[in-house]
């Protein structure tokens, strides 16, 4: 079956911090593609030195990567893959879980710490140790693009609820602590200005937006009423008005961030409008959890993968001066989605690539998409002439 990831080659993907390239590791090595096209996705860069690579993070569009191989998994290597050159490497007391990179930081993330190497010269800096147990790997580094001194780190204070804990990995302090969910965390992303910070619990259904330094809770929205799903990344737009969510459901969920000062004021027009205005009214009488749920916001717009399962990421970019949704999934497939900033609503799968080497496309016939009488792909209120 095609898109079948139990036999896919990918063990890893993940894009940069502009969300301009994407980077795959795999059991043979690893690749890097540019984001700058649909129809057409630009292989970078392959390397086959180091096979089995379950971390791969590029720091920006630079030639810098930071690998790490199911073979040595207490190493991290840093290379110029331009070059063909190995800068340095360093090994750590325990399997690396976690990489992340901006222009001033490398953070490497263990179960019980974290280390903070100075990007220039790579010597740590820092270490967080005796951290809560973090089995998964779960933190953020802001990437600096609003302010190049920015450097917040988030990661779990706790292996029993949702707190996070924000270090300042420029000033290398503790900033403050998020009480965020009432189960462990599963998700944390920052906002490309490192001034929000989203989070989810493993329960999944609540997905909530703090204001970083301060803490202050901003929105809460409400992936879904009672299915619990495992969350697979959250990933802001750029200019950190929409925010995507991904889990191992076939549903990628996308939010809006705006207050009730940012919306158009809107007289109810049924009756059912006006239900909801008093419902929302009433919510400030009732007891806080029965408020919350009610407070909630749920999805500006969805976007359906063909499969359920594979572990993937999300990414909002702008690839041709149009908003897309950008997934990459370990079943070896890259999905493209028109996303209507306007209205919201269901997105448009418009493209679909390969992203494992393999030849074909990534699934089976679908309904989303028919053939037209010439033989072309079309979509959903899109022409022949347009694919």
């Amino acid at each position: 079956m095609a898109g079948d990831w139990d036999n896919s080659s990918v063990l890893f993907v993940t894009f940069n911090q502009d969300l301009s390239s994407l980077s795959v590791g795999t059991t043979t090595g690893y690749k890097l593609f540019n984001l700058n096209s649909i129809d057409k996705l630009e292989l970078l860069y392959e390397g086959t030195d180091v096979t089995d690579i379950n971390r791969v993070e590029r720091l920006f569009s630079s030639s810098l990567v930071a690998l790490v191989s199911l073979n040595a998994p207490r190493k991290l290597k840093v290379c110029h893959f331009k070059k063909g050159t190995e800068i340095c490497n360093y090994s750590y007391g325990n399997t690396i879980l976690g990489v992340r990179l901006n222009r001033q930081r490398l953070v490497v993330c263990l179960e019980e710490s974290l280390y903070i190497h100075n990007i220039r010269d790579m010597k740590v800096l820092h270490t967080i140790k005796e951290t809560p147990p973090n089995p998964r790997g779960v933190c953020a580094l802001s990437a600096g693009l609003g302010d190049e001194s920015a450097g917040f780190l988030a990661y779990p204070g706790s292996s029993q609820i949702g707190e996070i804990q924000v270090f300042d990995t420029v000033d290398l302090r503790a900033v403050t602590m998020i009480l965020a969910h009432d189960n462990p965390l599963a998700a944390l992303a920052f906002d490309a200005s490192g001034t929000r910070l989203a989070s989810a619990s493993e329960k999944g259904t609540v997905i909530r937006v703090f204001a970083v330094p301060s803490g202050d809770k901003l929105f809460e929205f409400r992936r879904g009423m009672k299915r619990c799903v495992s969350i697979n990344c959250l990933c802001f737009s750029a200019d950190a008005l929409l925010l995507a969510a991904s889990s191992n459901t076939e549903t990628i969920h996308i939010f809006k961030l705006e207050t009730q000062r940012d919306k158009p004021a809107e007289e109810p027009q049924t009756f059912m409008d006006y239900f909801s205005k008093a419902v929302v009214g009433a919510a400030s009488y009732l007891p806080t959890q029965a408020a919350d749920a009610i407070s909630q916001v749920r999805d500006f717009a969805t976007a359906k993968l063909p499969v359920s399962g594979p572990r993937n990421v999300c990414a909002i970019a702008t690839i041709g001066k149009a908003c897309r949704l950008v997934v990459a999934a370990t079943d070896g497939c890259l999905y493209i989605y028109n996303v209507d900033t306007a209205m919201g609503g269901e997105c448009v799968l418009v493209k679909q690539h390969r992203i494992d080497g393999g030849k074909g496309e990534c699934w089976g016939e679908s309904p989303m998409r028919k053939p037209s009488q010439s033989g072309a792909t079309t979509y959903p209120g899109q022409s022949a002439a347009a694919t």
